[in-house]
């Protein structure tokens, strides 16, 4: 099950659940469009991975499974990709 973790690693921009602008990578780090396609170029700066469109789950299963509450920021930012 996807986390839906709530912020962007980089900027720490909420992204909600029902967020179009949520990108992931296969472990599932994730960031805002903006820093995905701009900064990162689609490349996820921790493991090197394709970052795609995080898909967003239904409301009604939110209920009974919810997305993360913890926030992951980089202090410094993100830098150049992996």
């Amino acid at each position: 099950m996807l986390q839906l973790r709530p912020s962007c690693e980089c900027c720490d921009k909420s992204l909600p659940p029902e967020s179009a602008d949520a990108r992931i990578c296969s472990f599932e780090c994730t960031f805002c469009t903006s820093c995905a396609e701009g900064l990162l170029a689609g490349k996820c700066p921790n493991c090197g991975g394709e970052l795609v469109a995080r898909p967003r789950r239904p409301a009604a299963k939110l209920a009974k499974f919810p997305a993360s509450t913890q926030r992951v920021v980089k202090p410094q930012g993100c830098g150049k990709a992996a």
